[in-house]
């Protein structure tokens, strides 16, 4: 038992806030270890324990907004550690150089059952734990998360294949041999982790450092506005007059940067678009009076009862350009799973739950832009030119709360033409934790898969600006804190003509 919760804990580790990602590689080991001489039953069960310990400090952030909801997904998805110590013990007799493909096979199967069952979870899967390792997750635009979370796993079953090797009398069907010789590196399950992950290096190391840089890149320069607005102020009306004038002080002070589109978080608007004419007017009034498009989450609706969450971009010239209604929901936090049909449900959940309707299209956003023209010689991406050099259009999406977790969606908006991609949040329901970085680290797998920058404004934080190759090269901040400060930042992407 105590080697199953060791296994929880230092998997937990490798996770922000820790961010000790080399941990991962060998989190699983004394897990394998502590269920090698149990039958596939009882290794699920121990299994199950890990996935307690693993989940219930990487999602411990969740009790600011439901106790049982929290106790409840703890429970469910620990489950699929379960199954995969009882999958684990079913391919354990294999050879060593089977279990060594098949292991890390069951992980990701699982991985994605996880992110499609029951609405989907793709919260913190293995790969992303990696997000900080930059050259182990180029990969991620051929295999997607799912290969990096392969690798990863594929490294825990070679070192217990080691220890197995070195320590083989074992209750395993194996017969002690009557010397012990020097590890034999060169057979497949130690030769085959090894070939792909100095594979996956070579093409990480290629993709950072070595590939040319495109010749057909423009700048597009991009505020990111940080409201940090606290949950219980944000639907209060006592509080809307104070919202509206701190957006509209930081949004003037980024547009003196020039910017070609500032950007404000998810339901940044306080109110109700579409119920409220004085409001929109207002937020319309702002985005003309500093000449500058303003992207902005809000509420919306068009017929009475029928609510959306939505992303609005606003012309310089003050008018909606267009709207996007967010796709995907969150089950039990925007609506309420089978209602129709179980009406309580509602009742028993104990929080407050909205009751949104999701949209239905795959919106492109077009924006007007006039980029600057570098200095010559200049290698600082952020560097702002002095001539403009003509007007063009950019298209980009917006990827509205944990859209950015789900791959397929993120996919299919540069599929249909998004040059970039905005995911606007509000992780204030999650107070000061982990759960922002956790956030974040999706959003650097979805640059990576796409090759496409993505921009990230958040309420609370983290709001940040990722390159193709998945690095962090700002962030809104005071210096000390980048969660639960009030800021923005204004810098340069660069997109694809």
């Amino acid at each position: 038992m105590y080697l199953a919760i060791l296994s929880g804990v230092l998997l937990a580790f490798a996770y922000p806030v820790f961010n000790l990602e080399f941990l991962a590689f060998l989190a699983f080991v004394p897990l394998f270890i502590a269920i090698k001489n149990s039958g596939p039953r009882r290794a699920f069960f121990i299994s199950y324990l890990t996935g307690l310990v693993f989940f219930a400090i990487t999602i411990y952030w969740l009790i600011h907004v439901t106790l049982i909801g929290l106790i409840l997904l703890v429970l469910y998805l620990a489950l699929y550690f379960g199954i995969f110590g009882f999958l684990f013990k079913l391919v354990t007799g294999e050879p060593a150089n089977r279990r060594t493909i098949s292991v890390p096979l069951i992980w990701v199967l699982l991985e994605y059952l996880r992110s499609m069952l029951i609405t989907g979870f793709g919260w913190v899967f293995l790969g992303y734990s990696q997000y900080l390792n930059l050259p182990f997750i180029q990969i991620a635009d051929i295999t997607g998360v799912w290969g990096v979370s392969f690798l990863v796993m594929l490294v825990n079953v070679a070192i217990y294949n080691l220890l197995a090797r070195k320590y083989p009398c074992h209750p395993e069907g194996m017969k002690c041999p009557k010397d012990l010789k020097v590890l034999r590196f060169a057979q497949n399950d130690i030769l085959l982790p090894f070939v792909l992950l100095l594979v996956s290096l070579t093409y990480g190391y290629y993709r950072l450092y070595l590939q040319p840089i495109a010749s057909d890149l423009q700048p597009i320069r991009i505020s990111l506005i940080q409201g940090n607005i606290p949950q219980y102020q944000k639907w209060d009306e006592n509080f809307r007059a104070s919202i509206l004038e701190r957006y509209e002080t930081l949004t003037k002070k980024a547009a003196k940067n020039k910017p070609d589109l500032i950007i404000w978080p998810e339901t940044s608007v306080p109110g109700v678009i579409g119920e409220e004419p004085e409001l929109l007017a207002r937020v319309l009034s702002l985005a003309k009076a500093v000449n500058t498009p303003i992207l902005a989450g809000a509420v919306t609706s068009k017929e009475l009862g029928v609510y959306y969450n939505s992303a609005l971009l606003i012309s310089a010239d003050g008018e909606i350009i267009r709207q996007y209604n967010k796709l995907h929901l969150v089950p039990f936090g925007e609506y309420v799973p089978l209602e129709k049909y179980f009406p309580f449900l509602r009742g028993l959940i104990g929080v407050p739950i909205g009751d949104f309707t999701a949209g239905r299209e795959y919106t492109i956003f077009e924006l007007k832009t006039c980029h600057p023209e570098r200095s010559e010689g200049s290698k600082d991406s952020s560097a702002f030119g002095v001539r403009m050099t003509g007007q063009s259009t950019v298209r980009f999406s917006t990827l509205i709360c944990f859209e950015d977790i789900i791959p397929g969606l993120s996919r299919r908006f540069v599929k249909e033409g998004a040059q970039f991609l905005v995911n606007i949040t509000n992780d204030a329901w999650f107070m000061e934790s982990s759960a922002p970085y956790q956030h974040a680290a999706a959003s650097v797998f979805r640059a990576i898969e796409n090759r496409a920058p993505v921009v990230r404004a958040a309420n609370t934080g983290f709001s940040c600006f990722i390159d193709p190759r998945g690095r962090i090269y700002d962030k809104v901040s005071d210096g000390k804190k980048d969660i639960f400060v009030v800021g923005y930042s204004t810098k340069e992407i660069e997109v694809r003509k």
